[in-house]
């Protein structure tokens, strides 16, 4: 069981994992180890997600998520398959823990009398400076 909130528990069978090899540095050890996994959860199959979850999931931004609606996430930061299999998990949780909390509506803010006061006061000093780098004029 992953526990992403309190209310959102994701059982180990909706996740398929699969074992594949490491890319990078590591020497003749990456080369027959297979340490790195990687997770696959499918979001339209999924059982403990409610219809709303789902469709704000299938509509959220994110590389990891396939038009499918699969969340693929691949781990290979260690050199161990058990710890790959946690960090993986816990980035599955992290995903759907921010794509499923909703989002604080934004409200329009007036920047405040100084700050526009300091913004006038900055263009009037930098219109002298450029006015200051001008040829002077022909009008004597």
């Amino acid at each position: 069981m992953i526990e992403v909130t309190q209310k959102l528990v994701i059982p180990e069978d909706e996740i398929s994992w699969s074992a594949i090899r490491a890319a990078g540095p590591g020497g003749q050890h990456v080369n027959k180890v297979s340490s790195a996994v990687q997770l696959r959860f499918d979001i339209e199959q999924s059982a403990v997600l409610s219809a709303e979850q789902k469709v704000v999931l299938r509509n959220y931004r994110d590389q990891r998520i396939t038009r499918d609606g699969v969340i693929v996430i691949r781990s290979q930061e260690s050199r161990s398959q058990p710890r790959n299999r946690e960090i993986a998990l816990a980035r599955l949780a992290d995903l759907l823990r921010t794509a499923l909390t909703p989002q604080r509506p934004r409200h329009k803010t007036r920047p405040t009398a100084a700050s526009v006061k300091r913004r006038m006061e900055d263009k009037k000093q930098k219109a002298r400076v450029k006015a200051s780098r001008r040829p002077p004029s022909e009008s004597s």
